[in-house]
């Protein structure tokens, strides 16, 4: 059975696979629930701009100042999300680009808005960038609301053999197999795949 980080990483690979050939960039990020606070707007966004930015020949005067600059302040300080936007508008326009994010529904609520306010900037300053965004289906009106629109939608929904098939497999790798009796399994079986059905 496939899960969004398997979805994504074949977007991801697919996606590489093809930039090369096609002198396009792909810049990606994975939101974590553990990460929470570490994964800000500001922080993530910086790691798409790096990324794009080491997709490039040579890195724009523009960016080199700003980091320039962010290191001769005093104590150093973290560049303003409406300076990394600006930013990955300008590298963006240069060349095709990729931006593929993983999970954000696992992103802060308002956090998300500022990221996809953030994303709806950039392809607004750059129209050849595509976004692809996985999720659950409970952010997709939110995801459509802060990207002016500019969104398809595929869902997918495991089929009941499905879930019930990855449910054995991952039962037989149980390494305490005596801590289960065949009720339990039973159980397992039958109302995992109807809870997640109903979803």
């Amino acid at each position: 059975m496939l899960t969004s980080y398997d979805v994504s990483s074949l977007v991801i690979d697919r996606l590489c696979d093809q930039a090369g050939r096609q002198d396009a960039t792909v810049a990606c990020f994975y939101f974590d629930f553990a990460a929470r606070k570490e994964q800000s707007p500001t922080s993530m966004l910086s790691s798409l701009l790096k990324q794009l930015v080491y997709g490039l020949e040579e890195i724009p005067m523009e960016i080199s100042l700003a980091y320039q600059g962010q290191k001769s302040a005093i104590g150093g300080r973290e560049l303003q999300l409406a300076d990394i936007v600006k930013m990955m508008q300008s590298t963006a326009s240069q060349k095709p680009t990729f931006i593929c994010i993983d999970a954000l529904d696992e992103c802060v609520v308002r956090d998300r808005v500022k990221v996809l306010d953030s994303l709806n900037q950039v392809l607004q300053g750059s129209p050849s960038t595509r976004v692809f965004v996985t999720g659950r289906p409970d952010i997709e009106a939110e995801v459509r609301k802060r990207l002016s629109g500019r969104v398809k939608t595929l869902r997918i929904t495991p089929r009941r053999d499905d879930i019930i098939s990855y449910l054995h497999s991952r039962l037989d790798e149980d390494t305490m197999p005596d801590a289960m009796d065949s009720s339990l399994k039973a159980d397992i079986l039958r109302k995992i795949p109807d809870d997640v059905s109903e979803r």
